[in-house]
């Protein structure tokens, strides 16, 4: 469950992947998407790098609050 563009899970940061263009739920892939990594901005993480298993497709989803700060900072 997410807000409509956000839909990784706040525990273990993994998604699935459901969107073509975010919040639309029309990609027909529906393969799991692991955390890969971060995108820093001044030094701080921004956004949590995602990879499909599946395709292998790879985006980019916002940090928010209620995410696991020990999850994110072991992309780091």
């Amino acid at each position: 469950m997410g807000n409509g563009y956000t839909n990784h899970c706040p525990e273990c940061l993994w998604s699935k992947h459901v969107d073509i263009n975010p919040g639309d739920r029309e990609e027909v892939c529906k393969g799991l998407m692991r955390p890969v990594g971060v995108e820093t901005k001044g030094g701080v993480p921004i956004k949590i790098k995602l990879q499909c298993v599946a395709c292998g497709f790879d985006r980019t989803a916002p940090i928010v609050a209620g995410d696991s700060i020990e999850e994110i900072q072991a992309l780091f």
